[in-house]
């Protein structure tokens, strides 16, 4: 078996020992490639598996290359250990205010952080297998366990071995990067990489960055028991989000005991004794800050060192990734690249979609075009969810975004405080807002701020999705109670303003004719 220091995983439990039996096999041989492959995909996070799995489903011969851990950020050091920490913060939260609904807990409940953490490194292990290279392997996918690198456009090498492809596919990544501040580096610091390894609560942290990484962690260390301090450099947390929406959720932040400074720059930090010790400069004044551990929770670099993009004339950005243009195609016309390598939105069900643009447009080219064309990646309308409590998710523009772009725009929103099952739930701060094109139904762009609010834009983008508009939300039944009929009222809200004086004064003399 792989030892610990082999990989970024600790502790060297049963849970991670079975997370690395999947997706770094130790025992794993590479297969010898034989003749060419129809698509070689560079990464095997989420894009790259997504496009070996649609490649091989579709009859290629397909090559899968990964130098780390297979299911990247997602599974390993993402999305599945960072869900899991959030629903036990939001138990310890439930416990905490369970005296509200009347159910009295006794005093000095107890968080077990380091059972918190081995539920999280059970979970993710028992999901594991899904991106398990044994079982690319059953689908017919050649595996290579190394570092790839473009020898040219035809050629990729991995572990001494030449594959040739017809096409090719760069899906590495992104990783957290350390920030140029004096004296971080010899303080030391947990990044996303490193904090879902932590087995002993800190006692106070600081969590650099108040965007979303930030936040959700944040949030549920606090809830575990930690002394959190949020430090964001612009005027309020969550700078991307809707400016009532980042309030809300900063409105909880301060109920669970979050100390958030905005406004606030990072000078130096030094270490002293087990202490590290931040200085800021915040609104002309000099403040000191003494936390235990520190959290980056801004930052990412992509992955594209190593990989020979300049011998294939490859073009990138060391900041922002390979540049591909709409088809998701690389400046070489073999190449293409899909996910946090060459995107700015950086979510798993992003580097989904793109993975199966990347595919379509790479192997079904001519077909494509008898077809009317390839697959475009601005068609897509993505929406996206930050996990905080409430949560916040979002699709298409927000209003000042339409505005930028010459747009005028009708806004129609409604508070959870008007929604029975919000009042009954306890969760009445929130809302659902939706933006449409004046003087349509044509919907632009929507957020929605609720416990659940990443289960409930779905609606909406399905909606935008037909080229339907705010009128078939209106129609739509709705169970009652469900705070999704915040929904059908923003869009009664709409349906009302149709009914202009003129109509309103026909149906009047209607009604009364009939009678």
């Amino acid at each position: 078996m792989t030892s610990p220091e082999s990989t970024p995983l600790t502790p060297w439990d049963e849970h991670n020992q079975k997370l690395i039996a999947n997706v770094q096999p130790p025992d794993w041989q590479n297969p010898v490639p034989e003749g060419n492959y129809n698509l070689v995909v560079i990464g095997a996070g989420a894009a790259g598996l997504i496009s070996a799995a649609i490649g091989a489903g579709l009859g290629a011969k397909v090559a899968l290359i990964e130098r780390k851990l297979l299911g990247g950020d997602c599974l390993n050091v993402g999305c599945v250990p960072s869900k899991a920490l959030i629903r036990a913060a939001r138990a310890a939260a439930d416990v905490r205010n369970a005296g509200e609904f009347g159910v009295r807990v006794p005093d000095g409940v107890e968080i077990d952080f380091p059972a918190i953490m081995e539920r999280m490194r059970r979970l993710r292990a028992k999901i594991s297998p899904v991106d398990s290279a044994e079982r690319y392997r059953e689908m017919g996918v050649d595996v290579f366990l190394g570092q790839a690198r473009f020898l040219d456009s035809n050629r990729v090498e991995v572990g001494g071995q030449q594959l040739l492809y017809s096409k090719a596919v760069i899906a590495t990544g992104a990783r957290a990067i350390e920030l140029p501040i004096p004296g971080l580096s010899e303080a030391g610091c947990l990044t996303n990489e490193t904090i879902f390894s932590l087995t002993e609560l800190p006692r106070r942290l600081a969590v650099i960055g108040a965007g979303p990484i930030g936040c959700e962690l944040a949030q549920s260390f606090q809830r575990f028991g930690s002394e959190v301090t949020l430090v964001e450099q612009i005027c309020q947390i969550l700078p991307r989000e809707d400016r009532e929406a980042a309030q809300t959720v900063e409105r909880q932040f301060e109920r669970d005991g979050i100390k958030t400074l905005c406004e606030a720059k990072i000078e130096r930090i030094e270490k002293r004794g087990e202490e590290r010790v931040l200085h800021l400069e915040r609104h002309g004044e000099k403040v000191e800050l003494i936390v235990d551990q520190i959290l980056i929770g801004v930052g990412r670099a992509p992955n594209v060192e190593g990989l020979g993009l300049d011998d294939v004339g490859v073009k990138y950005d060391a900041r922002k990734g390979v540049e591909v243009d709409d088809y998701l195609r690389t400046s070489n016309s073999s190449i293409y690249a899909c996910g946090d390598i060459c995107l700015p939105q950086k979510f798993t069900h992003t580097a989904d979609a793109s993975a199966q643009i990347v595919v379509q447009n790479a192997l079904f080219g001519i077909l494509n075009l008898v077809q009317g064309g390839r697959k475009k990646f601005s068609d897509l309308i993505i929406p996206w969810c930050t996990y905080t409590d409430p949560e916040i998710a979002h699709v298409g523009l927000y209003e000042k975004e339409a505005q930028d772009k010459g747009i005028e725009v009708e806004t129609y929103s409604h508070s959870f405080a008007d929604v029975d099952r919000a009042i009954l739930e306890g969760e009445e701060d929130g809302f659902v807002k939706i933006h449409v094109r004046k003087g349509t139904d044509k919907i632009l762009g929507a957020t929605i701020v609720a416990r659940h609010a990443g289960e409930m834009i779905s609606e909406i983008t399905a909606v935008m999705n037909t080229g339907k508009g705010l009128g078939a939300l209106g129609s739509t039944i709705h169970p009652y109670p469900t705070q999704a009929e915040a929904i059908k009222r923003v869009a009664g809200a709409y349906t009302r303003t149709r009914l202009t004086p003129g109509l309103k004064k026909f149906f009047t003399r209607w009604m009364a004719w009939t009678r």
